[in-house]
Protein backbone atom coordinates (compact mmCIF):
# COMPACT_ATOMS: atom_id res chain seq x y z
CA UNK A 1 0.00 0.00 0.00
CA UNK A 2 1.47 3.45 -0.93
CA UNK A 3 2.71 5.53 2.00
CA UNK A 4 0.40 8.44 1.14
CA UNK A 5 -2.66 6.15 1.28
CA UNK A 6 -1.53 4.78 4.65
CA UNK A 7 -1.19 8.34 5.94
CA UNK A 8 -4.73 9.22 4.85
CA UNK A 9 -6.09 6.09 6.60
CA UNK A 10 -4.25 6.92 9.84
CA UNK A 11 -5.56 10.48 9.79
CA UNK A 12 -9.07 9.19 9.11
CA UNK A 13 -8.82 6.80 12.08
CA UNK A 14 -7.67 9.64 14.31
CA UNK A 15 -10.65 11.75 13.26
CA UNK A 16 -13.07 8.87 13.89
CA UNK A 17 -11.64 8.16 17.36
CA UNK A 18 -11.78 11.82 18.30
CA UNK A 19 -15.41 12.14 17.16
CA UNK A 20 -16.34 8.99 19.06
CA UNK A 21 -14.90 10.40 22.26
CA UNK A 22 -16.80 13.63 21.74
CA UNK A 23 -20.10 11.72 21.39
CA UNK A 24 -19.39 9.62 24.48
CA UNK A 25 -18.95 6.42 22.45
CA UNK A 26 -15.40 5.96 23.69
CA UNK A 27 -14.18 6.15 27.30
CA UNK A 28 -13.00 9.57 28.47
CA UNK A 29 -10.12 9.69 30.88
CA UNK A 30 -10.16 11.90 34.02
CA UNK A 31 -13.09 13.42 35.84
CA UNK A 32 -15.90 15.13 34.03
CA UNK A 33 -15.29 18.86 34.25
CA UNK A 34 -18.34 21.06 34.10
CA UNK A 35 -16.88 24.42 34.89
CA UNK A 36 -17.26 27.03 32.12
CA UNK A 37 -13.54 27.83 31.84
CA UNK A 38 -12.73 24.16 31.42
CA UNK A 39 -15.44 23.78 28.76
CA UNK A 40 -14.06 26.77 26.85
CA UNK A 41 -10.56 25.33 26.94
CA UNK A 42 -11.91 22.01 25.69
CA UNK A 43 -13.71 23.73 22.81
CA UNK A 44 -10.52 25.57 21.87
CA UNK A 45 -8.61 22.31 22.11
CA UNK A 46 -11.11 20.57 19.85
CA UNK A 47 -10.88 23.39 17.32
CA UNK A 48 -7.09 23.30 17.32
CA UNK A 49 -7.12 19.51 17.01
CA UNK A 50 -9.53 19.54 14.10
CA UNK A 51 -7.54 22.30 12.38
CA UNK A 52 -4.31 20.32 12.75
CA UNK A 53 -5.99 17.19 11.40
CA UNK A 54 -7.43 19.10 8.44
CA UNK A 55 -4.06 20.66 7.59
CA UNK A 56 -2.37 17.28 7.84
CA UNK A 57 -4.92 15.78 5.50
CA UNK A 58 -4.47 18.61 2.98
CA UNK A 59 -0.69 18.21 3.06
CA UNK A 60 -0.96 14.45 2.52
CA UNK A 61 -3.44 14.89 -0.34
CA UNK A 62 -1.21 17.48 -2.03
CA UNK A 63 1.78 15.19 -1.63
CA UNK A 64 -0.13 12.26 -3.11
CA UNK A 65 -1.32 14.41 -6.00
CA UNK A 66 2.23 15.54 -6.68
CA UNK A 67 3.52 11.96 -6.64
CA UNK A 68 0.74 10.77 -8.96
CA UNK A 69 0.98 13.65 -11.44
CA UNK A 70 4.72 14.34 -11.54
CA UNK A 71 6.07 10.88 -12.16
CA UNK A 72 9.73 10.08 -12.70
CA UNK A 73 10.48 10.67 -16.41
CA UNK A 74 11.58 7.79 -18.61
CA UNK A 75 15.06 7.26 -20.00
CA UNK A 76 15.77 6.24 -23.59
CA UNK A 77 16.66 2.54 -23.91
CA UNK A 78 20.26 1.51 -24.39
CA UNK A 79 20.97 0.76 -28.08
CA UNK A 80 21.67 -2.91 -28.78
CA UNK A 81 25.32 -3.91 -28.69
CA UNK A 82 26.86 -5.01 -32.01
CA UNK A 83 27.17 -8.73 -32.48
CA UNK A 84 30.52 -10.15 -31.46
CA UNK A 85 32.88 -11.05 -34.30
CA UNK A 86 34.72 -14.23 -33.36
CA UNK A 87 36.17 -14.90 -36.81
CA UNK A 88 39.85 -15.77 -36.98
CA UNK A 89 42.31 -16.87 -39.61
CA UNK A 90 43.18 -19.81 -37.39
CA UNK A 91 40.58 -22.58 -37.81
CA UNK A 92 41.30 -23.69 -34.26
CA UNK A 93 39.12 -21.33 -32.16
CA UNK A 94 39.48 -23.22 -28.93
CA UNK A 95 41.77 -20.54 -27.50
CA UNK A 96 39.46 -17.61 -28.29
CA UNK A 97 38.51 -15.66 -25.16
CA UNK A 98 34.78 -15.10 -25.79
CA UNK A 99 34.42 -12.93 -22.68
CA UNK A 100 36.74 -10.37 -24.31
CA UNK A 101 35.25 -10.72 -27.79
CA UNK A 102 31.65 -10.23 -26.61
CA UNK A 103 30.81 -6.57 -25.85
CA UNK A 104 29.60 -5.99 -22.31
CA UNK A 105 26.02 -4.66 -22.16
CA UNK A 106 25.71 -0.96 -21.38
CA UNK A 107 23.78 -0.02 -18.25
CA UNK A 108 22.24 3.39 -17.66
CA UNK A 109 22.78 5.26 -14.42
CA UNK A 110 19.62 5.58 -12.34
CA UNK A 111 17.87 8.98 -12.66
CA UNK A 112 20.61 10.29 -14.95
CA UNK A 113 19.11 12.16 -17.91
CA UNK A 114 20.51 13.63 -21.11
CA UNK A 115 19.17 16.59 -23.06
CA UNK A 116 19.88 18.37 -26.32
CA UNK A 117 19.69 22.15 -26.00
CA UNK A 118 19.66 23.92 -29.37
CA UNK A 119 18.98 27.42 -30.62
CA UNK A 120 19.26 29.42 -33.83
CA UNK A 121 19.65 33.18 -33.90
CA UNK A 122 19.96 34.10 -37.58
CA UNK A 123 17.00 32.39 -39.23
CA UNK A 124 19.09 30.45 -41.78
CA UNK A 125 17.86 27.06 -40.61
CA UNK A 126 21.14 26.07 -38.95
CA UNK A 127 21.69 25.63 -35.24
CA UNK A 128 23.77 28.41 -33.74
CA UNK A 129 24.04 26.83 -30.28
CA UNK A 130 24.29 23.08 -29.64
CA UNK A 131 24.71 21.76 -26.12
CA UNK A 132 24.46 18.29 -24.60
CA UNK A 133 23.23 18.56 -21.01
CA UNK A 134 23.21 15.86 -18.36
CA UNK A 135 21.25 15.99 -15.10
CA UNK A 136 22.25 13.54 -12.39
CA UNK A 137 19.22 13.87 -10.14
CA UNK A 138 20.52 11.65 -7.34
CA UNK A 139 23.79 13.55 -7.00
CA UNK A 140 22.30 16.93 -8.01
CA UNK A 141 24.92 17.73 -10.64
CA UNK A 142 24.54 19.13 -14.14
CA UNK A 143 27.07 18.78 -16.94
CA UNK A 144 26.94 20.96 -20.05
CA UNK A 145 29.07 20.17 -23.10
CA UNK A 146 29.00 22.59 -26.01
CA UNK A 147 29.47 21.18 -29.50
CA UNK A 148 30.93 23.83 -31.84
CA UNK A 149 28.47 24.42 -34.64
CA UNK A 150 30.99 23.66 -37.41
CA UNK A 151 31.91 20.25 -35.95
CA UNK A 152 32.31 17.87 -38.88
CA UNK A 153 30.22 14.72 -38.88
CA UNK A 154 29.82 11.66 -41.07
CA UNK A 155 26.71 12.49 -43.08
CA UNK A 156 25.37 12.31 -46.62
CA UNK A 157 24.49 16.00 -46.56
CA UNK A 158 26.42 18.33 -48.83
CA UNK A 159 27.48 20.32 -45.76
CA UNK A 160 29.23 17.97 -43.31
CA UNK A 161 28.81 20.33 -40.34
CA UNK A 162 26.60 19.32 -37.45
CA UNK A 163 24.70 22.61 -37.31
CA UNK A 164 23.25 21.95 -40.79
CA UNK A 165 21.30 18.97 -39.38
CA UNK A 166 18.92 21.44 -37.74
CA UNK A 167 17.51 22.26 -41.17
CA UNK A 168 15.92 18.80 -41.17
CA UNK A 169 14.29 19.37 -37.80
CA UNK A 170 15.31 18.99 -34.19
CA UNK A 171 14.87 15.21 -34.29
CA UNK A 172 17.43 14.97 -37.10
CA UNK A 173 19.83 17.11 -35.09
CA UNK A 174 19.23 15.02 -31.96
CA UNK A 175 19.99 11.87 -33.96
CA UNK A 176 23.28 13.22 -35.27
CA UNK A 177 24.32 14.49 -31.84
CA UNK A 178 23.48 11.11 -30.31
CA UNK A 179 25.52 9.34 -32.99
CA UNK A 180 28.47 11.67 -32.40
CA UNK A 181 28.59 11.36 -28.60
CA UNK A 182 27.72 7.66 -28.47
CA UNK A 183 24.65 7.63 -26.25
CA UNK A 184 20.91 8.33 -26.59
CA UNK A 185 19.49 11.80 -26.01
CA UNK A 186 16.49 11.50 -23.70
CA UNK A 187 14.84 14.84 -24.42
CA UNK A 188 15.35 17.85 -26.67
CA UNK A 189 14.76 21.53 -25.95
CA UNK A 190 14.94 24.16 -28.69
CA UNK A 191 14.84 27.77 -27.59
CA UNK A 192 13.57 30.80 -29.49
CA UNK A 193 15.80 33.79 -28.76
CA UNK A 194 12.69 35.65 -27.59
CA UNK A 195 12.48 33.19 -24.69
CA UNK A 196 15.99 34.13 -23.60
CA UNK A 197 15.17 37.84 -23.69
CA UNK A 198 11.90 37.36 -21.81
CA UNK A 199 13.50 35.16 -19.15
CA UNK A 200 16.33 37.61 -18.43
CA UNK A 201 13.86 40.48 -18.19
CA UNK A 202 11.57 38.47 -15.91
CA UNK A 203 14.32 38.05 -13.31
CA UNK A 204 15.19 41.75 -13.48
CA UNK A 205 18.22 41.46 -15.75
CA UNK A 206 21.67 40.11 -14.93
CA UNK A 207 24.98 41.61 -13.88
CA UNK A 208 27.53 40.20 -16.30
CA UNK A 209 31.27 40.73 -16.95
CA UNK A 210 31.47 41.52 -20.66
CA UNK A 211 34.80 39.90 -21.65
CA UNK A 212 36.01 42.31 -24.37
CA UNK A 213 35.11 45.58 -26.05
CA UNK A 214 32.33 44.92 -28.57
CA UNK A 215 31.73 47.18 -31.57
CA UNK A 216 29.69 45.56 -34.33
CA UNK A 217 26.87 46.59 -36.69
CA UNK A 218 24.88 44.48 -39.15
CA UNK A 219 22.11 46.50 -40.88
CA UNK A 220 20.74 43.39 -42.61
CA UNK A 221 19.91 41.83 -39.22
CA UNK A 222 19.14 45.21 -37.59
CA UNK A 223 21.88 44.31 -35.13
CA UNK A 224 24.08 46.77 -33.24
CA UNK A 225 26.38 45.55 -30.48
CA UNK A 226 28.34 48.19 -28.58
CA UNK A 227 29.70 47.40 -25.10
CA UNK A 228 32.84 48.10 -23.13
CA UNK A 229 34.60 45.27 -21.29
CA UNK A 230 33.68 44.97 -17.63
CA UNK A 231 30.82 43.98 -15.35
CA UNK A 232 27.57 45.80 -16.07
CA UNK A 233 23.79 45.27 -15.76
CA UNK A 234 22.21 43.78 -18.88
CA UNK A 235 18.59 43.60 -19.95
CA UNK A 236 17.35 40.59 -21.89
CA UNK A 237 18.05 42.20 -25.28
CA UNK A 238 21.49 43.36 -24.18
CA UNK A 239 22.38 39.90 -22.84
CA UNK A 240 21.33 38.39 -26.18
CA UNK A 241 23.53 40.86 -28.08
CA UNK A 242 26.55 39.97 -25.93
CA UNK A 243 25.83 36.27 -26.46
CA UNK A 244 25.59 36.72 -30.26
CA UNK A 245 28.77 38.77 -30.66
CA UNK A 246 31.45 37.21 -32.90
CA UNK A 247 33.74 40.00 -34.12
CA UNK A 248 34.08 43.78 -34.37
CA UNK A 249 33.56 45.88 -37.46
CA UNK A 250 37.34 46.01 -38.01
CA UNK A 251 37.69 42.22 -37.83
CA UNK A 252 39.11 42.08 -34.33
CA UNK A 253 37.36 40.30 -31.48
CA UNK A 254 37.74 37.01 -29.66
CA UNK A 255 41.23 35.53 -30.05
CA UNK A 256 39.87 32.07 -30.89
CA UNK A 257 36.59 33.05 -32.55
CA UNK A 258 33.66 30.73 -31.91
CA UNK A 259 35.21 28.93 -28.91
CA UNK A 260 35.44 32.11 -26.82
CA UNK A 261 31.93 33.02 -27.93
CA UNK A 262 30.69 29.66 -26.63
CA UNK A 263 32.46 30.32 -23.30
CA UNK A 264 30.63 33.67 -23.02
CA UNK A 265 27.30 31.97 -23.73
CA UNK A 266 28.01 29.36 -21.05
CA UNK A 267 28.78 32.06 -18.47
CA UNK A 268 25.60 33.95 -19.34
CA UNK A 269 23.54 30.78 -18.93
CA UNK A 270 25.15 30.09 -15.55
CA UNK A 271 24.43 33.62 -14.35
CA UNK A 272 20.84 33.37 -15.55
CA UNK A 273 20.31 29.93 -13.98
CA UNK A 274 21.42 31.22 -10.59
CA UNK A 275 18.75 33.92 -10.68
CA UNK A 276 16.01 31.67 -12.02
CA UNK A 277 16.63 29.04 -9.33
CA UNK A 278 16.97 31.55 -6.48
CA UNK A 279 14.30 31.78 -3.79
CA UNK A 280 13.46 35.32 -4.91
CA UNK A 281 12.22 33.88 -8.23
CA UNK A 282 9.87 31.26 -6.76
CA UNK A 283 6.90 33.64 -6.98
CA UNK A 284 7.52 34.02 -10.73
CA UNK A 285 7.16 30.33 -11.52
CA UNK A 286 3.87 30.83 -13.39
CA UNK A 287 5.48 33.40 -15.68
CA UNK A 288 8.45 31.10 -16.30
CA UNK A 289 6.02 28.38 -17.37
CA UNK A 290 4.26 30.80 -19.74
CA UNK A 291 7.57 31.81 -21.33
CA UNK A 292 8.52 28.16 -21.69
CA UNK A 293 5.18 27.33 -23.33
CA UNK A 294 5.32 30.29 -25.74
CA UNK A 295 8.89 30.09 -26.98
CA UNK A 296 10.29 26.61 -26.32
CA UNK A 297 9.80 23.44 -28.38
CA UNK A 298 10.40 20.22 -26.47
CA UNK A 299 9.32 16.61 -26.18
CA UNK A 300 9.13 16.92 -22.39
CA UNK A 301 5.60 16.38 -21.10
CA UNK A 302 4.00 18.68 -18.51
CA UNK A 303 4.55 15.95 -15.94
CA UNK A 304 8.21 15.66 -16.95
CA UNK A 305 8.75 19.41 -16.68
CA UNK A 306 7.06 19.53 -13.28
CA UNK A 307 9.20 16.70 -11.97
CA UNK A 308 12.46 18.15 -13.23
CA UNK A 309 11.53 21.61 -11.92
CA UNK A 310 10.84 20.21 -8.44
CA UNK A 311 14.20 18.43 -8.42
CA UNK A 312 16.13 21.43 -9.78
CA UNK A 313 15.16 23.50 -6.73
CA UNK A 314 17.69 21.39 -4.79
CA UNK A 315 20.51 22.15 -7.23
CA UNK A 316 23.49 24.20 -6.06
CA UNK A 317 24.24 26.31 -9.11
CA UNK A 318 27.50 27.52 -7.56
CA UNK A 319 29.14 24.09 -7.44
CA UNK A 320 26.75 21.65 -9.08
CA UNK A 321 26.99 22.86 -12.69
CA UNK A 322 30.04 22.20 -14.91
CA UNK A 323 30.68 23.46 -18.45
CA UNK A 324 33.09 22.38 -21.18
CA UNK A 325 33.47 22.72 -24.94
CA UNK A 326 34.64 19.88 -27.15
CA UNK A 327 38.14 20.89 -28.33
CA UNK A 328 39.34 20.71 -31.91
CA UNK A 329 40.75 22.45 -34.97
CA UNK A 330 38.37 24.79 -36.81
CA UNK A 331 40.51 25.31 -39.92
CA UNK A 332 40.04 21.87 -41.51
CA UNK A 333 38.74 21.33 -45.06
CA UNK A 334 36.59 18.21 -45.35
CA UNK A 335 34.89 16.91 -48.51
CA UNK A 336 35.59 20.23 -50.19
CA UNK A 337 33.99 22.28 -47.39
CA UNK A 338 36.35 24.69 -45.63
CA UNK A 339 36.42 25.80 -42.00
CA UNK A 340 35.16 22.54 -40.57
CA UNK A 341 35.81 21.88 -36.88
CA UNK A 342 37.63 18.58 -36.40
CA UNK A 343 37.36 17.31 -32.83
CA UNK A 344 40.38 16.09 -30.92
CA UNK A 345 39.32 12.49 -30.14
CA UNK A 346 41.09 11.82 -26.85
CA UNK A 347 40.34 15.18 -25.22
CA UNK A 348 36.72 15.10 -26.42
CA UNK A 349 36.19 11.58 -25.10
CA UNK A 350 37.54 12.59 -21.68
CA UNK A 351 35.08 15.50 -21.48
CA UNK A 352 32.13 13.37 -22.54
CA UNK A 353 32.95 10.73 -19.93
CA UNK A 354 33.45 13.31 -17.19
CA UNK A 355 30.38 15.46 -17.75
CA UNK A 356 27.60 13.76 -19.72
CA UNK A 357 28.14 9.98 -19.95
CA UNK A 358 24.85 8.31 -18.85
CA UNK A 359 26.38 4.83 -18.58
CA UNK A 360 27.92 3.09 -15.59
CA UNK A 361 31.01 2.33 -17.71
CA UNK A 362 33.18 4.73 -19.72
CA UNK A 363 32.55 5.58 -23.33
CA UNK A 364 35.29 4.26 -25.61
CA UNK A 365 36.67 5.32 -29.01
CA UNK A 366 34.44 2.63 -30.53
CA UNK A 367 31.34 4.05 -28.79
CA UNK A 368 31.62 7.63 -30.06
CA UNK A 369 31.82 8.62 -33.74
CA UNK A 370 34.44 11.34 -33.98
CA UNK A 371 35.68 11.45 -37.57
CA UNK A 372 39.00 12.69 -38.89
CA UNK A 373 39.75 14.19 -42.30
Amino acid sequence: MPNCVKSIILIGNAISLHNAKERGLAPLTGKRELEAPRRRRRRLGRTAYRTAVALSLIIVLLYCGFKLFFRTPEQKPVPPAPAADLRTDNPDTSDVDESKATPQPLVRKDQYYTFLLAASDDGNGNADTIMVVSYDVKNQTVGVVSIPRDTMVDTERRTPKINAAYGGGVCVLAGEVSHLVGFPIDYYITVDMKAFVALVDQVGGIDFPVPIDMDYDDPLQDLSIHYKAGTQPLTGQQALEVARFRKNNDGSGYPDSDISRIATQQKILTTLAKKVLSWSSITKINRFIEIFADYVETDLSVSDMGWFASQALKLDTAGGVSFATLPGDGSVTYRGVSWCYQLYPEQSLEILNRLVNPYTTDLTPDTVHIIQS
